[in-house]
């Protein structure tokens, strides 16, 4: 029986970081602003960074640190407290009959160490959705009893997300497997993260980011107000109830000069329901009238809610819902915000079934905004056990690309239960190509 070490890891005093250490950071993934937990540093910037965080340790792993970067024997920093890697065992050369690992069992290891690290991204991704949803539920629950307290705590979410998505590195758009919480923090999460990776695609500043984080979180804070049943518009409303539906916005607005919401916040929480062409509500407005940000969650409030609606029966795929918006909303929409959000999610969106034109069954699971047609898909494979599926770059494979779309139902049934779309899709972002640990 293995036995697991309590930590792999030794601590070390920040103090005596050095460019080219390998750290991890615990915490959680709200209490710093680096885009993973784990990761080598590369410049004197994240050292002072991780310093001002008020740590006095944190753990780094000396076999993936980058050796040549530390201080040397002779110099004067040596004394700290470093600790030097394991010396490595002395190998007996091995009997010829015995090699140590011929072609299959390297493929296999290397297949292993590939299916560690895809299992481990996307955990990742779940664990720091879920804070964020922890974060964007408590801000929604002081809303009432503590408006400016409930102001601070969603600026605090949307300035971490923020510092999260800026900077020069690609993003993917990631689907995850199950997304535990309440619809209404689900719904404002999804809209919140798909918004803010919209507005770093047309370079917002990082001002208008945080109006857009905070005006997306908190657009649907009026429906507080409103009795359950009113809170979900349906076809069956009577005039009098879509009146009361629609009042949400100004219920919204209400709350939001309360809490002492920004001026760019506000603004999303008051045009979160227009149209391009005049048709919505409250006031009317056209594009021209409306901030970037008001149209950018204008258009991903109703993409989200075509795939997660109140009745999960009229659900869309994601694919149809990209599909219905092109074909019958085009003229509702800002056409540079659905250009756009075409590019950034690909024709085949995650969460989309689709089939490959090898035949093969596959469901899309992330998109690399930059290069949206080339998605990773899980393929349907029945010698290879569900949970044992790597993922497939079909940016690496050549000649392989996606045929058609297909809908849940027309699976067969063993690509549907192997594939098993999500009953509400839920999107988080990751760095498009995480670093390889050294070999």
């Amino acid at each position: 029986m293995k036995v697991k070490a309590a930590s792999p890891h030794p601590f070390i005093d920040v103090q005596a970081l050095r460019v080219g250490m390998f750290v991890h950071l615990e915490g959680g993934w709200m209490s710093h602003p680096f885009p993973l937990s784990h990761f080598r540093i590369t410049s004197p910037d994240q050292i002072a960074t991780i310093r001002s965080l008020g740590l006095q340790q944190v753990r780094w792993d000396p076999a993936q640190s980058l050796q040549s970067e530390l201080p040397a024997a002779n110099d004067d920093s040596a004394a700290l407290p470093l600790a030097a890697p394991p010396a490595a065992p002395q190998r007996s050369t091995p009997e010829p009959a015995e090699p140590l690992l011929n072609g299959d069992a390297l493929a296999e290891a290397q297949r292993r160490r590939k299916l560690e690290r895809q299992r481990d991204a996307l955990q990742r991704c779940e664990r720091q959705f879920a804070e964020a949803g922890r974060e964007l539920k408590l801000a929604t629950e002081l809303v009432f009893g503590k408006p400016r307290e409930a102001r601070a705590q969603a600026e605090a979410l949307s300035s971490t997300l923020v510092n999260k998505m800026i900077g020069e590195h690609e993003l993917c758009v990631r689907l995850l497997t199950d997304a535990a919480g309440d619809k209404a923090s689900l719904h404002a999460l999804n809209v919140t993260i798909v918004s803010l990776l919209m507005g770093r695609s047309f370079n917002l500043s990082e001002a208008d980011m945080q109006d857009l984080g905070v005006g997306a979180m908190l657009h649907d804070i009026g429906k507080l107000e409103l009795p359950e049943r009113l809170r979900h518009v349906e076809d069956r409303f009577s005039s009098s109830e879509l009146k009361v539906y629609q009042e949400h916005v100004v219920h919204g607005l209400a709350h939001g000069r309360k809490m002492g919401l920004s001026a760019g916040a506000m603004q999303v929480i008051a045009q979160h329901h227009e149209h391009a062409d005049g048709s919505g509500f409250p006031h009317a407005v056209t594009t021209e009238r409306m901030s970037a940000p008001a149209r950018i969650v204008a258009l991903v409030n109703r993409y989200d809610k075509l795939c997660n609606p109140n009745l999960s029966a009229r659900a869309l795929t994601p694919h149809e819902a990209l599909a219905l918006l092109f074909a019958q909303d085009r003229c509702r929409i800002d056409t540079s915000i659905l250009g756009a959000f075409i590019k950034m999610m690909g024709v085949y969106p995650p969460g989309s079934t689709v089939q490959l034109t090898d035949d093969r069954y596959a469901m899309v699971v992330s998109v690399n905004a930059a290069r949206p047609l080339k998605p990773r898909v899980l393929v349907h494979d029945a010698d290879v056990p569900r949970d044992e599926a790597l993922v497939l770059d079909l940016e690496t494979v050549p000649g392989i690309g996606i045929r058609r779309s297909v809908k849940p139902f027309q699976l067969p049934s063993a690509a549907l239960g192997y594939l098993s779309p999500r009953q509400r899709v839920a999107y988080f972002f990751e760095p498009a190509r995480d670093a390889e640990p050294p070999a």
